[in-house]
């Protein structure tokens, strides 16, 4: 095995284990935060418990995903299920939107029927989720870069703990001066926090599921590192889209100068596929074409 492969199952096997003990930790915390704001009657505890088990079904779907990922293409689905981890972006976010409205009703709700409530117990619970939170995220902090799901998760676990350490000290305001109302407040914040990370990723997931031009790939960059390659005269028909989260494929017609035979032909095929690596195109599907052949609708990019 070499030292690629290695690499390889090694973060594989890393990201495997940080996706379960992530959902076990959340998941048990989901739990306990939302028994203690039932008993204390605390709304940002409830809240904070709705957030955080968006993300444990986040974790969990991405783990799916993940693995679905893993499967070998066949003669249904000939680029595997790597597309998977896309819908599970998409269904990530759409689950988020509904806690969100959940949330901002109860908080109609409590602001017509307020309540009395303790802020000591709200503050050692969110306490205990800043540093459960935080531990999560450290799991993945090595992998975020590598994978849109990975990355959303770290973050998001990264929100959370902020949100935590907001009702830690909505917790002691309530305790010191007791103002009840700091709670309803702290909720909605919370759905702030919660709506601006899922938009975001609404509209990334969104457009990489319509086949939309991955973030960070620019197309004008794309077409300039191709015609600079030795031998090729200018490409049309270009077209990128996302096959996962972390994997992006290309289709272009290259008009190259005329004469030049298989060998050569092979050579300026495999620079373009270089330069595309560096501009995070993994999978690249070229046609060759010359002045004397007749393409198609030539005015498409």
């Amino acid at each position: 095995m070499d030292n690629h492969t290695h690499n390889h199952t090694s973060k594989v096997s890393n990201l495997n284990r940080a996706f379960i003990i992530g959902i076990a930790i959340n998941a048990l915390y989901v739990i306990i935060e939302f028994s203690a704001g039932l008993y204390y009657n605390s709304l940002s505890l409830i809240s904070d418990a709705g957030h955080n088990l968006s993300d444990v079904a986040a974790l969990a779907l991405a783990l799916l995903a993940f693995r679905l990922a893993k499967l070998k293409a066949n003669d249904k689905f000939t680029y595997g299920f790597r597309k998977s981890t896309i819908l599970v972006s998409l269904i990530n976010s759409l689950v988020l939107f509904v806690a969100i409205g959940g949330i901002i009703w109860e908080s109609i709700n409590r602001l017509h029927n307020p309540v009395s409530i303790q802020g000591t117990p709200i503050s050692i619970v969110a306490g205990i989720g800043i540093v459960i939170n935080a531990v999560s995220a450290f799991l993945f902090f090595k992998d975020k870069d590598s994978d849109l799901n990975v990355k959303g998760a770290y973050l998001h676990l990264l929100a959370d703990a902020a949100v935590s350490l907001g009702v830690v000290i909505s917790g002691i305001l309530i305790f010191l001066f007791h103002i009840y109302w700091l709670d309803m407040l702290m909720s909605l914040i919370i759905v702030v926090v919660i709506f601006y990370s899922t938009w975001n990723l609404f509209k990334d997931s969104l457009s990489l599921t319509l086949d939309g031009v991955p973030k960070g790939i620019d197309l004008q960059k794309v077409m300039m590192e191709i015609k600079e390659v030795d031998g090729v005269i200018d490409i049309h028909h270009l077209h990128v889209w996302a096959i996962s989260t972390s994997q992006n494929a290309m289709t272009a017609h290259v008009l190259i100068q005329p004469n030049i035979d298989i060998l050569n032909q092979t050579l300026i095929k495999k620079n373009i596929k270089h330069h595309l690596k560096h501009l995070n195109i993994q999978h690249a599907t070229i046609e060759f074409e010359t002045k004397d052949e007749n393409c198609i609708d030539t005015n498409t990019i």
